[in-house]
């Protein structure tokens, strides 16, 4: 029997290059306990990773869908690019079907990026989130529609290197937070030309890094609050299995 709504129960997860969290969420994507993260293990590969997912859940109230953020390119619940974890291991890997077959659910998965966009947009104009961590994340939406995925973090950048290389984890602590903050600046010049957005939503571990002022039109948002994006991959009669499209309601 198909779950109303009202009786959603969705387990979210958030599958990170340092950490995998979860909480549970109501159809209106108001957590219905505390979050709760686990060490990403390593090397972090399919089986591991759903140990660890296991090991997060196993004293979680009780749950009937599950939604997951992925760090890399999704389609149809299948895992394509893992670029931040053990990558050859999760080519072609069916994570939706092993969520279902471990914890006894439908399982929607999506890129990390996507859902945290899903959970913090307002759904009017053309709205891109971007997450700041073990990599560089981007999910696009328009009106509240969720556009397919982009893996513009894989786009050339500096000397060659890619946005994930250029001000990901490695790169911070490489070079330090101040020049860290002097490309983020110059990343930010970048995206304003590339996507023309009418808001930047910024998530991620390493956003409360950010020292200069952001325009009136950007802000930084909490992990807590994408994670509730796992709520609205149910909410909808024709949400899909892939990326899109969703629609949110307008806040």
């Amino acid at each position: 029997m198909k779950s109303t709504p009202q009786q959603l129960k969705v387990l979210s997860i958030d599958i990170g290059g340092s950490h995998i969290k979860g909480t549970i969420l109501n159809a209106q994507g108001e957590l219905q306990k505390k979050y709760e993260k686990i060490p990403t293990p390593v090397p972090a590969s399919p089986e591991s990773v759903m140990n660890a997912i296991k090991t997060l859940v196993k004293d979680f109230p009780e749950f009937n869908k599950i939604s997951v953020g992925f760090p890399g390119y999704v389609r149809d619940g299948v895992i394509k690019t893992a670029p931040n974890l053990s990558n050859e291991l999760w080519k072609d890997f069916d994570l939706a079907a092993a969520l279902k077959k471990e914890l006894g659910h439908e399982a929607r998965v999506v890129n990390d990026a996507d859902m945290q966009g899903l959970g913090v947009v307002s759904g009017k104009g053309l709205e891109l989130v971007i997450t700041l961590g073990t990599g560089f994340g981007t999910a696009l939406l328009l009106n509240g529609n969720l556009l397919p995925h982009l893996e513009f973090s894989h786009q050339p950048v500096g000397k060659s290197k890619s946005y994930d290389k250029y001000i990901g984890d490695i790169a911070r602590e490489k070079e330090g937070d101040k020049k860290w903050n002097k490309r983020m600046q110059k990343v930010f010049t970048t995206i304003k030309t590339v996507f023309n957005y009418d808001f930047l939503y910024i998530g991620g571990g390493n956003s409360d890094i950010l020292t200069f002022k952001l325009d009136d039109n950007m802000k930084v948002v909490s992990n807590a609050d994408g994670i509730k994006g796992g709520a609205r991959l149910w909410t909808n009669d024709d949400a899909p299995e892939t990326i899109e499209p969703v629609k949110i309601k307008k806040k």
